[in-house]
C-alpha cells in the first residue's frame, strides 16, 4: 500500500538523522569520560580512541531502541499536525491498522538489538576489561611517568623520577619508597638504568642511598650504594583476576544460577523486549494539539523511555540482590508495559471517553 511504504520511508529518514544525532552525543561524552579516567589512571592515554569504539558500541541497543521510539512518536506526531491522520482515520482504518507498517520496519531493528545485547555486547565489555587489566599489570617501570608519583603493579612500590631523560629506559633522580615484610625502604638514586637479563627486567640504581626503617621497632638503617639492583615484574599479560558479568557470553549466563548472572541475563534480554513494546507505545502515545504546542508530546515521550530505561536498570539489581526472580521481573516490568500500551491504543482506537453520570451534570447547575 502506497500509504504504508510513505510511512517506512519517513521513519527510515527520520530514524537515520535521529541515531547520527544520538551517536555523536554519546561518542561526545563518552571521549569526556574516558580522558578522565585515562587521566586518574584507569586506562592507557593510547587507548582512549579504542575504548571509546567499544564503549559506544556496548551502548547501540539503547540507543537503537530510543531512535526507534523517537522516530515513530515524531512521525505520527507530524502526521497529526498535518492532518494526515485524519485523513486516514475518516478512511475507515484505525491507530490499531499502523501497526502492520510499523512493525515491518522495524524488524531489521530488533535483529541488530538482539545481536548487539547476545553477542557483541559482551564481546565488547570483555575488550573494554582486557585493556583495563593490561594497563593495570603492566611492569613497574612501565607505570613510571615523569615528575609523577606511581604505583606499582602490587602495590608494595611507590616510584618517581624527574623530568628529563627522552630514553625510557633511564631516568635522572630516582625516588622509590617500598614495604615488605614489615619493613619501609625509601631509596633515591642519581640515576637509573633498566636492563635485561635472561628475560627478566631489573631496575640498576646508581650512585644512592637506602634507609631501611623496622615498622614495628622504628629502628633505621642508613647505607649508601654506587650499584644497586632492584628485580622488576614481567610484562607478560595474564588472565584478569574478576570476570564481570557484562563480560560473560550469553549462553554462559542461561547456564549460571547465580543472581548476578541472571541480572545481566535480563539486562540483556530487556534491550530486546523494550524495543518491541516501544513500537506500541509510540503509537499510543502520539498526537497533536495545538492548544499546547508541538514539542509537549516528544517531551513526554522523553520522559516516558527515560521512566522505562530507569525501570530496566532497576529490575536489573533487584534480580542480582535477590529481591525479585529475573521471570517475574520480565512478566512485571515488560509484561505491564505493553499491557498498558495496548489498553492505551485500544482506548484510542475504539475512542473510548470517561463520561460522567447524568445527574453530576444536573447537580453541577447553578
Amino acid at each position: 500500500m502506497l500509504f504504508h511504504s510513505s510511512i517506512r520511508k519517513e521513519l527510515a529518514r527520520t530514524f537515520g538523522a535521529t541515531l547520527v544525532i544520538l551517536i555523536t552525543v554519546v561518542m561526545t561524552t563518552t571521549v569526556i569520560r574516558t580522558l578522565g579516567e585515562a587521566t586518574r589512571g584507569l586506562f592507557a592515554p593510547t587507548d582512549v580512541m579504542i575504548i571509546m569504539g567499544y564503549t559506544v558500541l556496548s551502548q547501540l541497543p539503547a540507543i537503537l531502541s530510543f531512535s526507534l521510539f523517537l522516530s515513530i512518536v515524531s512521525v505520527l506526531t507530524r502526521m497529526y499536525r498535518d492532518s494526515e491522520m485524519v485523513i486516514w482515520l475518516g478512511s475507515g482504518r484505525g491507530l490499531t491498522s499502523l501497526i502492520r507498517p510499523l512493525l515491518r520496519f522495524a524488524w531489521p531493528v530488533f535483529v541488530l538489538i538482539l545481536t548487539l545485547a547476545l553477542l557483541v555486547l559482551p564481546w565488547a565489555f570483555s575488550q573494554i576489561e582486557d585493556l583495563r587489566d593490561q594497563f593495570q599489570k603492566r611492569s613497574d617501570v612501565s607505570r613510571v611517568e615523569p615528575g609523577q608519583f606511581q604505583e606499582s603493579a602490587n602495590g608494595d612500590k611507590v616510584f618517581f623520577i624527574d623530568k628529563d631523560s627522552s630514553n625510557k629506559e633511564q631516568g635522572i633522580n630516582v625516588f622509590m619508597v617500598t614495604r615488605e615484610r614489615g619493613i619501609e625502604t625509601v631509596t633515591s638514586a642519581d640515576r637509573g638504568t633498566v636492563e635485561v637479563d635472561d628475560g627478566q627486567k631489573r631496575l640498576v640504581l646508581e650512585n644512592g642511598q637506602r634507609v631501611e626503617i623496622a615498622m614495628d621497632t622504628r629502628q633505621s638503617n642508613f647505607s649508601t650504594f654506587e650499584r644497586y639492583t632492584i628485580k622488576l615484574g614481567f610484562d607478560a599479560p595474564s588472565a584478569r583476576n574478576f570476570v564481570p558479568a557484562s563480560t560473560l557470553a550469553t549462553k554462559d549466563l542461561l547456564a549460571s544460577p547465580l543472581p548476578a548472572h541472571r541480572g545481566e541475563l535480563v539486562w540483556r534480554a530487556g534491550f530486546f523486549l523494550a524495543a518491541v513494546n516501544v513500537i506500541f507505545l509510540g503509537l499510543a502515545v502520539s498526537g497533536f494539539n495545538p492548544r499546547v504546542g508541538r514539542a509537549n508530546n516528544l517531551i513526554f515521550a522523553f520522559m516516558a523511555y527515560l521512566v522505562y530505561f530507569n525501570m530496566l536498570a532497576l529490575g536489573k539489581n533487584w534480580v542480582e540482590t535477590g529481591r525479585m526472580p529475573a521471570g517475574q521481573l520480565l512478566l512485571y516490568l515488560h509484561g505491564g508495559v505493553f499491557a498498558i500500551s495496548m489498553l492505551w491504543l485500544t482506548v484510542r482506537h475504539n475512542h473510548w471517553a470517561l463520561r460522567l453520570p447524568a445527574r453530576w451534570h444536573r447537580g453541577a447547575r447553578p
